[in-house]
């Protein structure tokens, strides 16, 4: 069930669902600075919520400012859970946050509180909703071996090695997608299974539960203006030391968190 809602709305119609099932969870999602976050906290307000985060960069803890966290002050109005939980040099996935929201979801309905997914990560959100494919963890040496070969080869070299590979995921990337490529190489490689084959496996979601989705979608011109406003108060408020303190760590360039975007 998808609902356009503006920033705000009606205390009545958030009242109204308290009347839901206990397996309900509540999703807020939208684009970047859409006022999802903010929407996510007055519903968990209303309703005696928790809010998960949906965000694929808001669950590293060394990107609180550059990757928009709810500040100490919003968490301390309402149990906020998934945020800043890994260290930049971990490598979080689909697979890993879904297993770990999963357990949160179940933990927030045994204490008789509403549950609210709260991201703009569409990958996310849509394994939490529709399943996810079992793929095997690749072995660290194979991954390993898959960005070595990358850098020798470079992404078109190696876009073309993987075309032999897995033909169908590589028909859907281009060059400059090394994260991609590097997973979908090592994949095949570790178990001899292209990734394609994994994603068209049949999937299941979680059958007792019941997802209810507020999108947040304000006109594109007031969305442009939050997102530089957003900017501003960033640098302000030591966006630029905070991406200083993240290059002096001195972390790998393909690591997830060094792709963030702020």
């Amino acid at each position: 069930m998808l609902h356009r809602t503006p920033f705000s709305r009606s205390a009545e119609r958030m009242s109204s669902a308290r009347n839901a099932q206990l397996s309900s969870v509540l999703v807020v999602a939208g684009p970047t600075a859409s006022g999802k976050s903010a929407l996510a906290l007055c519903l968990a307000e209303a309703l005696g919520g928790v809010v998960i985060n949906a965000d694929s960069m808001q669950v590293y803890r060394d990107l609180r400012i550059l990757t928009a966290r709810p500040s100490e002050q919003d968490e301390a109005r309402v149990p906020h859970r998934l945020y800043g939980v890994l260290p930049g040099s971990e490598r979080g996935s689909v697979a890993l946050w879904r297993d770990t929201a999963l357990a949160e979801i179940d933990r927030t309905l045994a204490a008789g509180q509403v549950p609210i997914l709260c991201g703009g990560t569409g990958l996310y959100l849509r394994a939490m909703i529709d399943g996810i494919a079992d793929i095997p963890d690749v072995p660290v040496e194979i991954f390993d071996a898959a960005k070595a070969r990358h850098a020798a080869l470079g992404g078109a070299g190696f876009l073309r090695e993987l075309m032999d590979l897995d033909p169908i995921t590589a028909g859907r990337l281009d060059p400059g997608d090394s994260q991609r490529l590097i997973r979908a190489w090592s994949v095949v490689k570790a178990t001899g299974r292209p990734l394609s084959a994994y994603q068209n496996d049949a999937v299941s979601g979680r059958p007792d539960l019941s997802f209810r989705t507020i999108l947040v979608d304000p006109p594109r011109a007031v969305q442009v203006d939050a997102i530089n406003r957003r900017f501003a108060e960033m640098v302000e408020h030591g966006g630029l030391a905070e991406a200083e303190a993240l290059k002096n760590l001195g972390l790998s360039p393909d690591l997830p968190v060094m792709k963030a975007l702020g």
